[in-house]
């Protein structure tokens, strides 16, 4: 080799700290968000019946059914204190249907139309403007016709809550089916429309200004809960820049965010400063915090999770409670009911007849047969001893008592057993004045 040979230096680039992903991660929990959100009422977990109630894997919950309406409630209640009080908005930024629809709107606006073009209602100082070279009406009719797919497809969601699976499909296919009226294809309509105004014209706007579950998340905020946390200490490298300001969805500062503002968590302020400060080999300026907001970062910024741990600690035993009350009721749950009462058909002064009411609560077949003690067969007509159900439902059987019992006060039991193993039995009193 040459003693006139030079080497060329090449700069090394370090590699920044190793950080979590913040925008993969939020699209994948969205993802995954808008998909339990319509596997919940497809497998049967949840559902809402008009007529009776909830249901729960394909279960009538009645208001008797304490324990599991109880129990469901106060574990939920549990879960969202704690989510609340240590994670903040983060159900806004991950998880909530509107903000997952909003984004989208905005991603695929900005690809057809600009960057510019997103919709800022009264803000003179980000005037939306189209991008010459895509204001195009191919790109227009694109985003017409993924918008309107889009409202279409989120109003489904809802119906699914209120028509079980194949009803929903019979809908969706146009098929005929006795479980619904063409009326609802007019509602359907309507729900498109205010969905198709929602992520066309207002998106986050609801999110600053009218989401009131927004404000009750404010209820259980401290100044520990998970917020943005801005380093100081590094403030010279964004001097000209303004872009987490530009990508943040609901227009706050994130550099300078406030225990009650309307900061959602989503992390888009930390993916913008993330992807700027990469090139250079550093970290962004931006992450996500446990504590105070006033301590200043250091080399080593860890997440304190003391205080998740003092929240939990007092809010586990309550949660623990509540899930063993609904694991009770579910175990003890009554898939029939039955009740007796008069059926207010008199015969002069006496009433002869009862009307038995037989409830399947499951949505599964069932068959009920009926007996009766405390009269003789010959005293009394039972209009059926034996009621088949296809799916959850109720049926009513006549009692009728005969003329020839003494006078006096008569008990009379009816008795019920289901094939699945339920049995009930219900005591009335019958008067006879007048033997």
């Amino acid at each position: 080799m040459s003693e006139n040979t030079t080497f060329k230096r090449i700069p090394i680039v370090a590699e920044p700290p190793r950080r979590a992903n913040v925008g993969r991660i939020r699209m994948s929990t969205r993802v995954a968000a808008l998909a339990i959100l319509i596997l919940i009422p497809i497998t049967g977990l949840f559902r809402i019946d008009i007529s009776s109630g909830f249901i729960i894997l394909d279960r009538q919950i009645w208001f008797s059914d304490f324990f599991i309406v109880f129990g469901f409630w106060l574990s939920a209640a549990c879960l969202l204190v704690i989510l609340y009080s240590t994670m903040g908005t983060v159900f806004c930024g991950y998880v909530c249907p509107q903000g997952t629809a909003s984004s989208w709107a905005n991603n695929i606006t900005s690809r057809l139309l600009g960057k510019r073009a997103l919709i800022n209602w009264g803000d003179e100082d980000k005037p939306s403007r189209l991008s010459s070279g895509k204001n195009h009406w191919s790109n227009w009719l694109q985003l017409s016709v993924k918008m309107l797919g889009a409202a279409m497809l989120l109003s489904i969601i809802p119906m699914l809550y209120f028509l079980p699976p194949d009803a929903s499909w019979a809908f969706v296919t146009l098929q005929e089916d006795a479980r619904f009226t063409n009326s609802l294809y007019w509602i359907y309509s309507v729900f498109v429309f205010i969905t198709l105004a929602n992520i066309a014209l207002m998106r986050h706007y609801v999110c600053r200004y009218m989401c009131i579950y927004r404000m009750w998340q404010y209820l259980f905020k401290t100044k520990d809960t998970l917020h943005i946390q801005y380093d100081a200490s590094r403030s010279d490298a964004c001097t000209k820049c303004n872009y987490c300001v530009t990508v943040c969805p609901v227009d706050i500062d994130p550099r300078n965010t406030a225990t009650f503002d309307s900061c959602t968590n989503c992390g888009e302020c930390i993916t913008a400063c993330d992807s700027l400060h990469r090139k250079h080999g550093e970290p962004g300026l931006l992450s996500y915090k446990f504590g105070p907001r006033d301590d200043k970062i250091t080399g080593n910024n860890r997440m304190d999770l003391s205080t998740l741990t003092q929240r939990v600690s007092w809010v586990l035993p309550v949660f623990l409670l509540a899930v063993s009350l609904f694991t009770w009721g579910l175990i003890d749950y009554d898939p029939n009911h039955m009740s007796v009462y008069r059926a207010e058909i008199e015969h002069g002064d006496t009433t002869r007849d009862y009307r038995i009411n037989i409830a399947n609560k499951l949505y599964h077949p069932a068959e009920v047969t009926l007996r009766v003690e405390g009269l003789s067969p010959d005293m009394y007509r039972l209009d059926e001893d034996s009621v088949a159900f296809t799916t959850a439902g109720r049926h009513n059987v006549n009692l009728h008592i005969k003329d020839g019992l003494p006078k006096g006060l008569h008990t009379i039991s009816v008795h019920a057993q289901s094939t699945n193993g339920w049995q009930s039995r219900f005591q009335i009193q019958h008067l006879v004045e007048r033997g």
